[in-house]
């Protein structure tokens, strides 16, 4: 039975009794999902590709199954030295599991003292498991002086062979793979980093409200983060109703509150408003019309588009957001030709109206 004692706002304590949470690290839909409108490469024998990094497409069961993440070293237990400079962030711009620790490193300032690196949101041809550096140049990151993450997973681990996963906290001293748990990664950081931490930053995870935060967390995690991609994961419509039902009830909740608070914490911006804002912002470009979660759009809902847009404002958010990255990633999908897979990419919903006014700084001034 859930204690839900120590959780101050028994709004919060009501709907996580609701909520079952797994820690796991879902397979993307975009390379796992059986069904052709998400994966176009589903049920079907692919092209392979040879060269520097040979294709392994039709061997991808081999990365489909739920995984815990395997490198959860802590800075809170004392197995990881709080040092500046001393760790790299290795992320795709594409994705939201990673986007939430970049977005969380600059609004904490720590962009000063945690270097980030960025991989290509387009694999080599026909390449699933691993992701690389081929936006940089000689297709090397320039601090960690590696091709591939995966190179990074087998010095952590010389045997590891699963999916080499973003976001991945790299040691830089040793090249290895620290901790790619993104479940804890941008509260570890905000709590074992807090010396570094910028003076005017806000306190996205203050020890008086931790509890309801963490619930927080697993509520949207469940019901929002996590639903949009299981709705494209099912494997029958009952399964795609289902997790369609829970996000809409779940946004209709978050609508309402709100309605009665500038952020989900009250009036600053917290780690919920960075979770929660990672799956808006692909939601309207990637999961309303890919993965059918389409009963509203985002703009469709005043006040969470006017939080959305507010958030956005921020550099930390906005400076951390490339829609261009996931056009190429849930759209593109990798650098196989054209000619071998074909594909369209939407030009829509406009990008610009993000830069839009919002009204929530007016209607909560006090």
């Amino acid at each position: 039975m859930l204690d839900n004692m120590a959780i101050k706002d028994q709004d919060i304590a009501r709907e996580r009794e609701k909520v079952e949470f797994k820690r796991a690290m879902d397979p993307c839909p975009i390379d796992f999902s059986e069904l052709q409108t998400t994966n176009p490469r589903a049920n079907g024998e692919q092209k392979e590709y040879e060269g520097r990094d040979a294709s392994n497409f039709n061997r991808r069961k081999k990365y489909n199954d739920e995984e815990e993440p395997q490198f959860t070293a802590s800075f809170l237990t004392g197995e990881l030295p709080v040092e500046p400079n001393r760790y790299r962030l290795v992320w795709s711009r594409h994705c939201p599991w990673a986007n939430r620790i970049s977005i969380a490193i600059d609004l904490l300032g720590l962009d000063r003292v945690i270097s980030k690196g960025v991989v290509d949101p387009l694999r080599p041809a026909g390449v699933v498991g691993d992701w690389f550096f081929t936006l940089d140049p000689d297709e090397k990151d320039p601090v960690l002086g590696v091709h591939s993450l995966g190179e990074c997973y087998r010095k952590a681990d010389p045997a590891f062979d699963q999916r080499a996963t973003v976001p991945a906290l790299v040691d830089v001293k040793t090249g290895k793979v620290v901790n790619n748990d993104y479940h804890v990664l941008d509260a570890e950081l905000a709590v074992a980093f807090k010396d570094y931490i910028a003076e005017d930053a806000p306190d996205i995870y203050p020890e008086e409200l931790r509890e309801d935060i963490d619930a927080l967390n697993i509520i949207l995690y469940a019901d929002v983060n996590l639903a949009v991609n299981l709705a494209a994961l099912v494997g029958t419509q009952e399964e795609y109703e289902f997790y369609y039902n829970k996000i809409f009830d779940r946004l209709d909740w978050l609508e309402e509150r709100l309605s009665t608070r500038r952020y989900l914490m009250g009036d600053t911006i917290t780690l919920p408003d960075i979770r929660l804002f990672v799956t808006l912002s692909r939601f309207d470009l990637v999961f309303y019309q890919k993965y059918f979660v389409n009963k509203k759009r985002l703009v469709d809902y005043p006040n969470l588009w006017n939080y959305a847009k507010d958030l956005y404002s921020n550099p930390a958010f906005g400076n951390n957001t490339d829609f261009d990255s996931m056009r190429k990633r849930f759209y593109y999908v990798d650098h196989t030709p054209f000619a071998d897979l074909k594909r369209i990419v939407p030009k829509g919903p406009d990008d610009s109206r993000w830069n839009e006014p919002n009204d929530r700084a007016e209607k909560f001034a006090r």
